[in-house]
């Protein structure tokens, strides 16, 4: 998508902007967080505010509506949502300013602790019934063993993208992004963390003992696990064919890795 900076918005969409935060000082565009039209951090009298929006039209469009309809509903992990506006065929959210820097995976980072102290707050915040979020037997029914992704279900509000660049942490982990929000077995976000431990240098039998640290990993049926791991690994084989980027076909390798490595375990429980 192409990125615009704030100054290049139509005026009507800087004037609904200044009605909602007061006169813009300045704005500096964020890294990354490609899939916004407009990413920009904009200074104020009230303080820094951070603005993502993206054209009303764009296919996209409706996963930052829902982005903007899960926030109420997510724990003090996650940035808050201070408004959300459709002007000038823009569709814009309002965020809360976190402090810190993107999470480091690494092994022996200090983050680590922090990560599972935000992913188990997470792990128990239960997914909304009246936001249509994607059920996860429906999100990986395709990719899974035959007869297994009914085995995926739960009632859990899932992040499930928890790359580092999705977490900032100063005192503590914060998790961001909510683009693919998905309900389903609690177990299902330490399963993809495991994939970015990996990607960070972790071990198959370390980036596993850490998922152990969340409850749900630990007395996650065997036989769920598997089907989530080959189910994972067809995905990441399906974006790799699609795009050979070499970390996203690092990350098939891992995903097939993965699921090598815990079809050779006695148990997960």
């Amino acid at each position: 998508m192409i990125r615009r900076h704030f100054h290049d918005l139509p005026v009507e969409a800087r004037q609904a902007i200044s009605g909602k935060v007061g006169p813009v000082h300045a704005a500096r565009t964020a890294d990354g967080g490609l899939n916004s039209g407009i990413a920009a951090f904009i200074d104020t009298d009230h303080g820094p505010v951070f603005v993502k929006g993206i054209p009303t039209d764009h296919p996209q469009a409706p996963t930052q509506r829902r982005e903007a309809s899960i926030n109420p509903h997510l724990p003090r992990a996650c940035p808050r949502l201070y408004w959300h506006i459709e002007t000038a065929g823009w569709d814009f959210l309002g965020y809360e300013v976190l402090p810190g820097r993107h999470a480091e995976y690494t092994p022996g980072s200090p983050d680590l602790p922090l990560i599972a102290t935000a992913i188990t707050e997470l792990q128990r915040t239960i997914a909304p019934a009246d936001i249509p979020i994607r059920a996860a037997e429906q999100r990986w029914a395709a990719y899974a063993p035959p007869g297994t992704a009914a085995l995926f279900a739960g009632d859990v509000l899932l992040h499930t993208d928890l790359a580092p660049h999705n977490v900032l942490v100063d005192d503590r982990a914060h998790i961001i992004d909510w683009a693919w929000p998905t309900r389903g077995a609690a177990w299902i976000d330490p399963a993809i963390l495991i994939l970015r431990l990996l990607e960070a240098g972790h071990t198959l039998v370390d980036a596993n003992a850490f998922a152990r640290r969340f409850p749900s990993w630990r007395i996650a049926p065997q036989e769920a696990t598997e089907a989530f791991a080959a189910a994972n690994a067809a995905v990441w084989k399906e974006i790799a064919q699609a795009d050979a980027a070499p970390w996203k076909v690092a990350m098939a390798g891992h995903a097939v890795a993965f699921h090598t490595h815990l079809r050779t375990l006695p148990g997960n429980g």
